[in-house]
């Protein structure tokens, strides 16, 4: 991805496995919100392809998201979620859950004219999607608090109830951008425990789902996913499970310098090159 005379993204190229937790990881600005813009369709990437394996379109070819419009992404089955947080805060936590089924409800009213006429099929899918709203209240401990603001929600809640949002889209891959960002421990531990359920399928979206995710809590990062991106500068530099990435010295020297030798100082003292991260932000720590 090229924005005038920068490249921001350069040669990047891995998959995100079906039913797999695939993290993309990076000190700031590695690049990795751009790839995931490129990814749901806000940037269109200058070179390169994103393909999208859905045996549920188009006959089970290949879908190449990188020539399609936003909007048709979604309808590809990508959902994402975004660093600050985007919900209806007028509308109720159930209202924002209904919005996402925007398109499938406007199909069962025939585009308006079925629900005019109070055609049967209306209600009949108006109850099913308030069902799978419902039950994704439930799913994300937000069921007591349907009926609230969602801008009246606490902080963690409203991150839980736009993973719901997405979620009811019934995605084939879900993109997260830090949804750990600014959650205590305890509500990272509630989001860990909620993404190993989506992607098992355990949660009501009944089958599993490819979870791309961007974050940089290490903490949540390596108990939960199951193969780990790192990029630096735009570039790849890592790719592979949580274990070996914590371990590479590609990803240690990313996150925490390397040390140079001074040519004005004694040999033996050597000075820390300049971090992108602290050592609390490389992998085993929270950014």
């Amino acid at each position: 991805m090229r924005f005038g005379g920068l490249l921001a993204v350069a040669g990047v190229s891995f998959e995100a496995a079906r039913g797999a937790i695939t993290s993309l990881i990076g000190p700031n600005g590695a690049g990795k919100t751009t790839v995931f813009n490129c990814v749901t369709g806000f940037y269109r990437p200058t070179g390169g392809a994103v393909l999208l394996q859905a045996p549920e379109v188009a006959g089970g070819a290949p879908v190449a998201l990188h020539r399609l419009a936003g909007h048709r992404i979604v309808r590809a089955g990508v959902a994402r979620t975004f660093q600050n947080i985007r919900l209806f805060s007028g509308m109720t936590a159930l209202e924002n859950l209904l919005v996402a089924q925007h398109n499938a409800l406007m199909a069962a009213t025939g585009w308006g004219i079925g629900a005019v006429l109070g055609l049967v099929r209306y209600p009949r899918a108006e109850a099913a999607a308030i069902d799978r709203a419902r039950a994704w209240l439930a799913a994300t401990n937000l069921l007591e608090r349907a009926d609230d603001p969602a801008g009246a929600l606490p902080y963690g809640a409203q991150r839980r109830l736009e993973i719901a949002r997405a979620m009811c889209t019934d995605p084939l891959l879900l993109c997260l951008d830090e949804p750990a960002a600014g959650l205590n421990p305890r509500e990272s531990d509630q989001l860990a425990a909620l993404l190993l359920r989506i992607r098992s399928g355990e949660a009501p979206n009944g089958a599993p789902c490819s979870i791309l995710l961007i974050e940089h809590d290490m903490g949540v990062v390596m108990r939960i996913s199951d193969r780990v991106v790192v990029l630096d500068h735009g570039r790849k530099i890592a790719d592979g499970t949580p274990a070996a990435v914590r371990a590479d010295p590609k990803v240690i020297a990313a996150y925490l310098g390397e040390e140079e030798a001074d040519e004005d100082a004694p040999a033996e003292a050597g000075v820390a090159g300049s971090g992108v991260a602290g050592a609390a932000s490389g992998p085993g720590g929270t950014a």
